[in-house]
């Protein structure tokens, strides 16, 4: 009986790349806490993870995916978009934070609140990947029949 490597890791995986660009996006936040303007943005990660397993955002396979450009004009010359592949994920489940205080530059990171999101989001990343060994050893022992 064959099973998919997708389903024998369940969720696991899948929640490793989003938490993974959430991370990204926090850390974004933190480096520009001083930035005029900024608007601190993050994922909602139960929506990008559902949009995941429902493959509305199917994750490249490699760290840039090329996409052709659309000519307005027949005279004009024909190019290539680079887009990040974790951009997809990220312009379809990225938020605004609201704040309760932004400051008088417009920016709206809160250095203590995005440390918090940091360090709780390192920490679930932490357990899902704990998870996800977990299950790949059990794999490996089935596999070697112990």
């Amino acid at each position: 009986m064959a099973i998919g490597l997708d389903k024998a890791l369940g969720i696991h995986a899948q929640a490793l790349q989003v938490r993974a660009q959430r991370a990204e996006m926090l850390a974004s936040n933190l480096a520009n806490a001083e930035t005029p303007g900024y608007k601190a943005r993050d994922i909602d990660f139960r929506q990008a993870l559902a949009g995941a397993q429902q493959n509305i955002v199917k994750p490249a396979t490699s760290a840039n995916t090329v996409s052709a450009m659309n000519q307005t004009h027949q005279s004009h010359i024909a190019g290539n978009a680079i887009t990040s592949s974790s951009s997809s994920l990220e312009d379809a489940f990225m938020r605004y934070r609201l704040v309760d205080q932004p400051s008088l530059d417009g920016n709206t990171v809160d250095p203590h609140k995005e440390k918090m999101q940091f360090t709780e989001n390192a920490m679930q990343y932490q357990t899902s990947l704990q998870l996800l060994s977990g299950k790949i050893s059990g794999l490996r022992r089935a596999i070697k029949g112990e």
